[in-house]
């Protein structure tokens, strides 16, 4: 199936999660990761109308961005954070979805030119707990947020999690329910907090039945990941 039709057929199980769950319609962004794929794999994918891309490697990112060079195509950084890439990162990128450090998140704002929008992030959760992600636990998690408030070229969208992968639906779910419920704590205090980044091609409608904004999609569009 070529990337066309994969796309067609990925919108048409989020429409249909929404319903089942009973989520606005649209309420759902699909985030295609594009990491390792080629431009043109991307261009294709831009003209079937997916607007929405992430990236986990920055030197590779940036060539692909620079090298594409489309105004429509929106850009989130989903990969660990090298403090030598926040400049790269802070210039090239419109999201950031594994913030889990104020050190990155002071060099980021440092970086983020005045002429731009300010960089919308997330925070990592590492809601596993496991020992191989990063990511801060949920306890911590209004602190933190009530920390990066100094800084004025971010503005704090919301939270972000992988869990341990599981192929249970109800342990999917449980996992994701703990950060919507989160989300919502948090949003009482802070209505800018609107997005919840979770889900993947293998707990894609778990993740919007638990109030997911974003769902990160890869290999369910592109195929088999390219090394």
């Amino acid at each position: 199936m070529k990337i066309t039709a994969k796309l067609d057929q990925i919108r048409k199980d989020i429409s249909v999660a929404e319903k089942q769950f009973h989520r606005d319609q649209g309420s759902v962004c699909l985030l295609a990761v594009s990491k390792t794929r080629t431009t043109d794999e991307i261009i294709t994918a831009i003209s079937a109308g997916q607007r929405h891309f992430g990236e986990n490697y920055c030197q590779e990112a940036v060539e692909k961005i620079e090298e594409i060079n489309n105004p429509e195509a929106i850009w989130h950084f989903i990969g660990p954070i090298q403090s030598n890439k926040t400049k790269q990162i802070a210039s090239c990128f419109d999201w950031v979805h594994t913030i889990d450090r104020i050190k990155i998140a002071r060099r980021l704002d440092e970086a983020r030119s005045e002429d731009k929008a300010a960089l919308n992030i997330c925070i990592q959760i590492n809601i596993s707990g496991e020992d191989s992600k990063s990511g801060i636990t949920l306890d911590n998690a209004e602190d933190f947020i009530n920390q990066l408030e100094q800084f004025k070229r971010l503005r704090v969208r919301g939270l972000m999690a992988l869990p341990a992968p599981t192929n249970d639906f109800d342990e999917q779910r449980a996992a994701f329910s703990l950060l919507n419920k989160k989300l919502h704590g948090l949003n009482r205090n802070k209505p800018e907090l609107d997005t919840l980044s979770i889900g993947t091609s293998q707990d894609m409608e778990a993740a919007i039945a638990e109030g997911a904004t974003i769902v990160r999609i890869g290999t369910a569009i592109f195929g088999a990941r390219n090394a």
